[in-house]
């Protein structure tokens, strides 16, 4: 190879790592082939997430019809385990291992229950499918348990698994490393959509079942393969008779953080006005608009396609030197115009401004997850690495999980007194209950706003120099 050609190769490298996005989040230590490998663990959760929050709600409402209340809570219910992903982060930080190893026991655990969840959740749909009088009871009692493993595996996963990308990474890095596997995340949520979708566009209740099955194998595949490996074994890790540090004392520790406790206000306040459609998507395409299966689950897809490109252009802005809570504040209110569209798009009957809003919201909420993801690593101290991502990602499933239940009673609620009559003849029709719930986010939009605006410093302008002497009509006395 030439000297030329070898420029040329090199500047067209250059080149292509300054497009992609977080790609300056490698390191010597961390190349991006192997950051690349360990982000494998977030597509195999943005998987389980398509199936949880999309896919399994239309069926259940549409093709099943199971009340939207009940299915609120079935979706909630693996977020019951979201308040222990700050213990699970803790241990994971104390954790001593004859094997040396901190993070790979509690991924390795945390994929075995989600495979478990996933593997009783065909049965028990088909029991309640069926509805055969004394057996119905068992059903439900197996897709509660399936629900429930499924989100505590997905979350000790997630936990265990972003704190182990914050050990491998430098400390200047780890913002933008734990950033890029949210990013795989969304890319996982996208490509999940998509497929599923396509193997669902003619549903039946053989096709879901070996969507759920073929889910469960892959994503252990995945995880299997993102930890390969990556984990270094260290003998100052083996069990000893230390004293470690308690959960309460770490916990006090951290949120002596300036700041701290506005952020993770802001971040529930506005992950629950973005989150509290996640359950209503699907179901307000499937009985308002009339689509499909195929073309309902596609809108997930869509969601999460915002949200990447949300993902993208923060990266961009961070890389700049951005504040992170100014594009916060932008991305929720980029929220405001695509609730609108949503709303507008039942009495205008159009699936055009439907997807429209919905991609307006996914990329508000891309803006704002991230956004607050970096302010959060930025308070992040040595050795607590996973306590602070627990405690950040509990304060945002819980706040998703509270906004998807009262979205759905709230929805049952008010089709329930519009049919009764209750609410006059403006609210007769099927997205009365929805409009309402998209309503009550635009509020929340804006309680997070004022959540957020203490923590963006206002900028010191200095003083200008004085103005060069001149000469002009304005100068002239009177």
């Amino acid at each position: 190879m030439s000297a030329r050609e070898a420029a040329a190769r090199a500047q067209m490298s250059r080149f292509i790592m300054s497009i992609m996005p977080f790609a300056d989040a490698a390191s010597t230590d961390l190349p991006l082939a192997r950051l690349f490998r360990l982000s494998l663990f977030q597509v195999s959760v943005g998987i389980t997430m398509v199936l949880l929050g999309g896919t399994l709600n239309r069926v259940m409402a549409i093709e099943l019809g199971i009340p939207v209340s009940i299915i609120a809570v079935a979706m909630a219910l693996p977020l019951v385990a979201a308040p222990a992903r700050a213990l699970i982060g803790h241990k994971s930080d104390t954790h001593r291992s004859y094997l040396g190893w901190r993070r790979v026991p509690y991924i390795w655990f945390g994929a075995l229950t989600q495979f478990g969840g996933l593997a009783l959740m065909p049965i028990s749909l088909l029991i309640i499918a069926e509805a055969r009088p004394g057996t119905v009871i068992y059903g439900e009692v197996g897709m509660t348990l399936a629900f429930l493993m499924t989100g505590f595996g997905l979350h000790t996963v997630q936990t265990a698994g972003l704190a182990l990308a914050t050990d491998l990474a430098p400390a200047d890095k780890r913002p933008r490393v734990v950033a890029m596997l949210y990013t795989m995340l969304l890319v996982g949520m996208v490509a999940g959509a998509i497929v599923i979708g396509r193997m669902l566009s003619d549903f039946s209740p053989l096709k879901l079942i070996e969507v759920l099955k073929g889910s469960a194998m892959l994503t252990v595949a995945l995880t299997v393969i993102a930890v390969w490996k990556q984990e270094p074994r260290r003998r100052d890790l083996a069990p000893s008779g230390e004293a470690r540090e308690t959960f309460r004392a770490a916990l006090k520790a951290l949120r002596r953080q300036k700041g701290l406790d506005r952020l993770l206000a802001s971040l529930a306040v506005g992950t629950a006005a973005f989150g509290m459609q996640d359950v209503l998507l699907e179901p307000y395409g499937g009985s308002v608009l009339h689509m499909g299966v195929g073309s309902t689950t596609l809108l997930t897809a869509l969601f999460a396609a915002g949200s990447l490109a949300g993902y993208f252009v923060s990266a961009r802005l961070m890389g700049r030197g951005g504040n992170p809570y100014v594009v916060a504040g932008v991305g929720l209110m980029l929220g405001l115009p695509g609730f609108a569209a949503v709303i507008m798009a039942a009495p205008f009957g159009s699936v055009v401004v439907f997807s429209a809003g919905t991609a307006m919201i996914g990329l508000g909420s891309g803006l704002f997850a991230v956004s607050m993801l970096i302010a959060a690593m930025a308070m992040v101290s040595d050795g607590r690495g996973g306590l602070a991502l627990g405690a950040w990602s509990a304060v945002q499933a819980v706040a998703l999980g509270l906004a998807v239940a009262v979205g759905g009673f709230l929805r049952d609620a008010v089709t329930g007194l519009a049919d009764a009559g209750w609410l006059g003849s403006a609210f007769q029709g099927p997205a009365s209950g929805y409009s309402v719930v998209y309503l009550v986010e635009v509020f929340l939009v804006f309680g997070a706003l004022v959540c957020l605006g203490p923590l963006v410093k206002p900028r010191r302008i200095e003083p200008r120099a004085a103005p060069a002497a001149r000469f002009g009509l304005a100068d002239l006395p009177n």
